[in-house]
This record gives C-alpha cells, sequence and structure tokens, in this order.
C-alpha cells in the first residue's frame, strides 16, 4: 500500500483535532506547526499540494519594499522579520540576492528618492543585508549589460530574498514535515460537505484518483483554501469578517537574460514593479497585476504581449522575445484581503498582509490573504488560535520549521565527500550535486547517498537538463506523494518549468521516470500528460 493510500485510510478511521482544507502554503504552515506541536491533524487538498496561487509566485521572499510607497510601515517592518527568520531557518533555501533597479527618466520620483527609500528599507530589516547602492546610468551598465539605459536616469542595488528551488517545493516540504510528524495529508481529496454536530465536524470528501466518498471528523476546522476560501465559507454558511479580491499574476519562463547573480527590476509601463528573475538556467520574467472576478483563470495573448513588450523596452537583447521564446508560463491570482462584506475597495492599494477571522458559533476559522514571505507568522498564529478553542498541544513551544541540524549537514557532506558525490555532478548542472540534494531533501538527503553508494548510476540524470537524477525520482515516488506526472515534473520539481515541453515529451528518460513514480500505471500517466494542453 502506499503512502497516500495509508494516509487515506487514517483519515477515514481516525478522529482528529483539526481538519485542514486546503494545501498551499497557509495550510502546509498551519499543518506543520500543529503536527509538530503535538495535535493530531488531517490535511486535504481537492488538487495537488500547492497546486494553484503557492505554485505561481515570483520565488521571491522579500520585505515588501513597494509597501512603503503606500506608507504601510508596519507591514514593511514585520516582513523584512519574517524574511529574516526564513534566512536563518533555510540558508540553503532562501537566500540574499541583489536587485538592481533601473529608473526610467520622467518617473514619479527622482533616482535619490528611490535610494533613500531603500536605504530605509535595509533599516527595517535590522541591516540584515548588504547595503543598498546609488548607480549612475553608466554603472547600471556596467552592473548588468543586458540592461537598455538609453531612457534610465540611473538606478539603485539592494538586497532581498529568492527561493534557490521552486515555491512549490518550498510548501512540500512543510506537508512532509507534517506527515512525519504524523499528519494524515492527501492531495485529490476535495471536500464536499460539512456538519458540526455532537461536538464534531463530519467532512464529506471525495477521493478524486479512485472516486470513493468518505467522511473524516475532526474537533476543528481551518479553512487554508486560498481563493476558495469565501466559497467554502459561503456552502458552510460561516460568516466572516474579510473576504478576498483578485489579482492574476503572469510569469513567463524564457532562456537566461543577462548575469544570473541579480534580479532585474523595473518600473513597467503601468508603473509597478516587473522583474527578471534567474531560474537556474532560465529566467523567469513578469509579474502582471490584473484584477480578476474569478479564480479560475488563465494566461491570456494581451498578458503575453504585456511582459514581451516591457521586456523588450527595458533590456538591450540581442533580438527582441516573441511568443517562440516562451519555454512555459505560470499564471495565478493573490488572493488578497479585504475587510468588510460590503463595499468597493481600491485594489491596487491592497496588500498581501494576512488575515484570521475565527467563527464565533462553531470551532472554524478561515486564513485570508498571505504569501511565502509571512508563512511562519501564520503557522504560529494558527497554532495559538486552536489551542484557544481547546485543542491541546503537549509540544506547543516546539521549534516546527528550519533545516535540520548543523550536525545531520556535516555527517551527510562528510558521507559525500567520501563518495565523491561533487565529482558526479552533470555538466549540465548550476550547481554542485552535495549543495543541491541537501537543500531540496535535508536529512532524506542520506537515502539519496546510499542509493548512489550501492548503484552509481542512480547519479544519472533521467531527463537532460532537468537537474534531476534517478535516485531522486526513487526517492519522489516513495515519500512525495506524486499522483500525476505533472505533479512531479511541475511541484516537486520544477523540470516543466525549465524545460520545453517538447524536449520532456522527447526525453527517452522520461518514460523511465514514469515507471519508477507510478509502475503498472506509467504509461496510461504519460498518456495523460501527452494529452494535456501546454
Amino acid at each position: 500500500m502506499g503512502l497516500r493510500q495509508t494516509l487515506i485510510g487514517q483519515q477515514q478511521e481516525r478522529v482528529f483535532d483539526t481538519l485542514i482544507v486546503g494545501g498551499g502554503i497557509n495550510g502546509a504552515v498551519s499543518a506543520a506547526s500543529l503536527s509538530v506541536k503535538g495535535a493530531r491533524v488531517a490535511l486535504i487538498d481537492r488538487g495537488d499540494f500547492a497546486g494553484e496561487t503557492s505554485s505561481h509566485s515570483s520565488n521571491l521572499a522579500w520585505g515588501g519594499i513597494k509597501y512603503l510607497e503606500s506608507h504601510e510601515y508596519g507591514l514593511v517592518w514585520k516582513l523584512c522579520r519574517s524574511r529574516n527568520e526564513l534566512m536563518d531557518s533555510y540558508p540553503s533555501t532562501v537566500e540574499e540576492i541583489r536587485f538592481v533597479t533601473s529608473i526610467q527618466r520622467g518617473f514619479r520620483f527622482p533616482v535619490w528618492f528611490i535610494y533613500l527609500g531603500a536605504l530605509v528599507y535595509w533599516v527595517f530589516g535590522r541591516f540584515k543585508t548588504r547595503a543598498p547602492k546609488y548607480l549612475s546610468a553608466n554603472a547600471l551598465k556596467r552592473r548588468d549589460p543586458s540592461i537598455d539605459i538609453r531612457s534610465v536616469a540611473g538606478g539603485v542595488e539592494y538586497s532581498d530574498c529568492y527561493l534557490h528551488d521552486n515555491d512549490a517545493r518550498f510548501v512540500w516540504n512543510f506537508v512532509r514535515t507534517a506527515i512525519d510528524y504524523g499528519c494524515a495529508a492527501t492531495n485529490y481529496v476535495g471536500m464536499r460537505s460539512a456538519e458540526f454536530r455532537d461536538g464534531l465536524w463530519h467532512v464529506a470528501v471525495k477521493d478524486a484518483v479512485s472516486g470513493a466518498e468518505y467522511c473524516i471528523r475532526a474537533k476543528t476546522f481551518v479553512n487554508a483554501a486560498g481563493p476558495s476560501v469565501d466559497a467554502i465559507n459561503r456552502d458552510m454558511a460561516i460568516t466572516t469578517t474579510h473576504r478576498h479580491l483578485f489579482s492574476k499574476g503572469v510569469h513567463l519562463i524564457v532562456d537566461r537574460i543577462g548575469l544570473p547573480d541579480a534580479i532585474k527590476a523595473f518600473f513597467a509601463s503601468d508603473g509597478r514593479l516587473f522583474f527578471v528573475i534567474p531560474m537556474g538556467p532560465k529566467t523567469c520574467v513578469g509579474t502582471t497585476d490584473t484584477q480578476v472576478e474569478d479564480p479560475a483563470t488563465g494566461v491570456t495573448d494581451e498578458d503575453r504581449r504585456f511582459i514581451l513588450d516591457n521586456v523588450n523596452a527595458l533590456l538591450d537583447l540581442p533580438q527582441p522575445l516573441t511568443s517562440e521564446d516562451i519555454i512555459s508560463e505560470r499564471c495565478g491570482v493573490r488572493p488578497l484581503a479585504l475587510e468588510g462584506r460590503d463595499g468597493v475597495a481600491d485594489w491596487v492599494k491592497l496588500s498581501r498582509k494576512h488575515a484570521i477571522d475565527i467563527d464565533n458559533e462553531v470551532p472554524a476559522m478561515s486564513i485570508f490573504g498571505g504569501k511565502l514571505t509571512d508563512c511562519i507568522n501564520v503557522g504560529e498564529e494558527v497554532a495559538q488560535a486552536i489551542a484557544k478553542m481547546g485543542i491541546a498541544l503537549p509540544d506547543r513551544e516546539r521549534c516546527w520549521y528550519g533545516e535540520p541540524s548543523e550536525s545531520v549537514k556535516a555527517e551527510f557532506l562528510s558521507q559525500a565527500a567520501r563518495l565523491n558525490l561533487d565529482e558526479m555532478t552533470p555538466s549540465s548542472s548550476t550547481e554542485l550535486l552535495s549543495k543541491r540534494l541537501w537543500r531540496r531533501y535535508g536529512i532524506h538527503a542520506l537515502e539519496l547517498l546510499e542509493m548512489i553508494r550501492q548503484d552509481p548510476s542512480n547519479a544519472e540524470l533521467l531527463i537532460e537538463n532537468s537537474e534531476y537524477l534517478r535516485c531522486e525520482v526513487t526517492l519522489a515516488a516513495r515519500l512525495e506523494m506524486i499522483t500525476t506526472l505533472d505533479d512531479f515534473l511541475r511541484r516537486r520539481s520544477k523540470i516543466a518549468l525549465v524545460v520545453h515541453r517538447d524536449d520532456i515529451l522527447a526525453a527517452p528518460g522520461l518514460r523511465s521516470a514514469c515507471k519508477i513514480l507510478f509502475g503498472d500505471r506509467a504509461e496510461e500517466e504519460l498518456t495523460q500528460y501527452r494529452r494535456r494542453d501546454r
């Protein structure tokens, strides 16, 4: 019996302290926090973990410098503190990177004022990062020749952080932590109805894989469904103080642009921040910021044109980018928390701050808004709220986040050195194997070393330019609840982001990967993936 089926069995049999609906960043950190602190937790998502908003971000862990313009100083102070906590807790994953910002002539603020803001931001960040620099137009060009300075007044270089792997992988690691501490977490299980009676929530759910329906019983209920929070609350007749507005964000992945040691930041034609972000051997460009009514939205030709037009206008490229240069696309909605049920909001001024509403009639709470940077605060606040609902947390003070201890890392690096692991690094890799495997898997990276020790072919790439080894696919099949091929290619890894779809489908190793992941279902899953639109 596989991991997923085992955990579905637990969901049917046990009575839980808390059921969490939604496996994005808010649900994942809630599950990790509560599980490590000793609660009995179940987590479900109607799709894959991080399948929607949490897999379509800019991959940044930043303190929200743009909120200085709207004078939300308290929010920036808090986000900078959260960013610093992530830097300290995940030094292999959340890394400082320089942002090189170009200011066009005629912009609404002069360059010296932007530089002053960067200094204030550095202070708000407790001097955790390198100090900002004022750059002339010529200094910008020397810093990165890909920047077009013909209409540039000058620029600023400052520091923030980014996720070295993709956002969905970051979310998954919280889910894996929760599972390690007893959480019954399953993907592709959707909620159909919920009723609170006799002191328990009785939540009817359906397994999208088998079609089986069953009931999960829990003392408390956490609605962490991101863009679907409001719809679930309506169905459950739960009243909240907050609601969501939605902003669509689109990113395009193209071949590498300019130097990979910094993020290039601009103000796009609509006046909002626009990024050119290194992503391994590729580059992620965007984002758009468009209000939408329906969170089930997609990339339009207008979105592509906006991003490509801005890239071509702001960068000095050998030739303009076109839609033919797009390797992959990311499209998600940002759920923006709005207080009040009625009235019209200026959605452009809404920030990504989170809010937690607690129902006074039944033991239920809803999480609104939020972003990756603030995830530790969300996990802590949910645990505090659950404790106030009467749920015992035996290990309430235990830390539930962060990389394994330095002693575990030292043991991994020692074994990796004796195995000559780094000498096995594929030529197409952007970093040494020891660094990459530790960052992705932590303590489970020791299992990868043992697989390679037993059979060196486990250190081979299955898909060219994928930066994924055979042993990683084997470990993923056992520990990462991969239900569809897209779960692996798009969320547990970023293969589908940085390798063109045609190249993935043509890769001889794709069929081998499917056999490892799905066994007898390999051909079926491969066929389903081939049928998907890009």
